[in-house]
């Protein structure tokens, strides 16, 4: 209370707010280590050492060696109008972290809203009784009102006057709701099954009917038991395939919140924790390789592997190298027809390799085209965040992308060509049509690439078009009655 002329005038005490999970969708410790296995792979093991000296060392090594961009973290815009609200009462607001200070006083300078800032620094971890502690010795046993979310704010809780939960831990809700102080409980951050399978990308895993292609080329499609091991096969590379995605996602959050569309993945967006995502990542890729072990033949699981390794050079490095990364990205297509192959134990043939080489290529080019018109058009100038591109380029990629797929019609008419193939089909003249139509998709997915209406993913943009839709049926059709 606080008296004005003679009038009692109640003092609210101070909010104080929680960052990490809180005001904040995500956790800057393990943003920090993302960040920092990203840019310093082989430095993996100072995160250890730094470990070893206390939690707090290792908050301390991290913020120094890393560079996290606060201006675009997933703040919690409900969080936000409750501290706003507070500001237009006159309440003092607190920003209490175990977080390293300089991030959140970063975060505190970035948003302008905060009165005072407590955080963690080398010597000391400001979480849990040392938190409350200082909240304590602060403003008093319930002199402020505290909003959190985890298991590390529940004695501070008991001692604020009021306590307001935020997208709670498992257990804490109930928990906290047992010291009869919870004035609110918000939830404004729901992660439901089809966030799930956004961040898994379920939909990517089209691109594994590939791995049906040389059971076609086989003519071994009627065979009940070589269509099964497909299926499996399916599944396990698309498992693989998510613990990939994941796994991207994760080390991708800085230039994916720069990005007009990949900043709603649901990790930069902050829908789902970094501590889930660390947790899918093995679990996905312990079930394919188990799954694959057990059931399908031995090379199958050789060219997982092989892919998985691939992937990861890809995500750490070469997305990063000019070149290096479009002839990553059309071998990892490639690897999902050798995954194919190894699974129905049919004979690799150069036709297939070579074709899918350059088809994949260019699709990959369309890919770096479509990244690269979205920069120019906003003005950027220089090397584009986390590619080995220029704007600049664009016209010589348009050139070698379209190229390459004009390569890949070449290689499927001197197919047509070949001896073998006049004993492998009944009619094999009939597949020339499949020439003119592949011309013309893709001539039309690089026109529409220029005209900037293209997906940064061609693959999603094929299953989605119509027209891309009837060529494919179209191109099966031919094969068909070709056989």
């Amino acid at each position: 209370m606080a008296s004005v002329h003679g009038k009692v005038i109640e003092v609210l005490p101070p909010l104080v707010v929680d960052l990490d999970g809180t005001l904040l969708r995500s956790d800057l410790l393990l943003e920090t280590a993302m960040a920092f296995v990203r840019a310093q792979p082989t430095q993996v093991f100072n995160m250890v050492l730094w470990l070893l000296k206390g939690k707090a060392a290792l908050k301390e090594g991290l913020a120094l060696a890393t560079d996290v961009d606060v201006t675009v973290l997933p703040y919690d815009p409900v969080v936000l109008e409750r501290i706003d609200a507070a500001r237009a009462a006159g309440r003092m607001v607190v920003l209490a972290t175990a977080s390293h200070h300089s991030l959140a006083e970063r975060i505190a300078d970035h948003l302008g809203v905060f009165d005072e800032v407590y955080a963690s620094d080398a010597k000391r971890n400001l979480s849990a009784y040392r938190k409350r502690d200082l909240l304590v010795a602060s403003y008093g046993e319930g002199g402020f009102d505290y909003m959190g979310n985890s298991q590390d704010d529940l004695s501070i809780w008991q001692a604020s006057r009021q306590a307001i939960v935020v997208n709670p831990e498992v257990g804490v809700e109930s928990r906290a709701k047992a010291y009869g102080n919870v004035e609110e409980v918000i939830r404004s951050n729901p992660s439901g099954v089809k966030v799930w399978l956004k961040g898994l990308r379920i939909h990517q895993w089209m691109k594994n009917a590939l791995i049906f292609v040389p059971l076609l080329a086989a003519h071994q499609i009627n065979r009940p038991d070589q269509v099964f091991n497909g299926l499996l096969a399916f599944l396990f590379f698309g498992l693989c395939a998510s613990s990939v995605y994941l796994l991207n996602d994760l080390l991708d959050l800085a230039d994916d919140r720069h990005h007009k569309s990949k900043c709603k993945r649901p990790f930069a967006s902050g829908r789902l924790s970094i501590q889930s995502g660390l947790v899918g990542v093995p679990l996905l890729l312990i079930a394919s390789f188990v799954g694959s072990a057990l059931w399908l033949p031995w090379q199958f699981s050789g060219v997982l592997a092989a892919y998985y390794v691939l992937t990861l050079g890809y995500s750490l490095y070469l997305k990063r190298q000019m070149t290096f990364d479009v002839i990553a990205l059309a071998m990892l297509y490639t690897a999902r027809i050798l995954a194919g192959v190894a699974a129905f134990s049919v004979p690799l043939t150069f036709w297939i390799l070579a074709f899918s080489m350059f088809m994949f290529l260019s699709l990959a080019l369309v890919k770096r085209y479509a990244e690269l018109r979205d920069a120019r058009s906003r003005d950027v100038l220089g090397q584009t965040r986390g590619r080995g591109y220029f704007p600049g380029d664009l016209d010589m990629i348009a050139s070698l992308g379209a190229s390459s797929g004009y390569l890949a019609v070449l290689v499927l008419a001197l197919y047509i060509h070949d001896t073998t193939t006049a004993a492998q089909y009944t009619l094999p003249h009939v597949i020339w049509l499949a020439c003119p139509m592949l011309l013309f998709w893709i001539t039309r997915v690089w026109m529409l690439t220029h005209r900037g209406l293209m997906n940064d993913d061609p693959v999603v943009f094929a299953i989605r078009d119509r027209i891309s839709q009837v060529i494919g049926a179209m191109l099966c059709l031919v094969f068909w009655i070709a056989a």
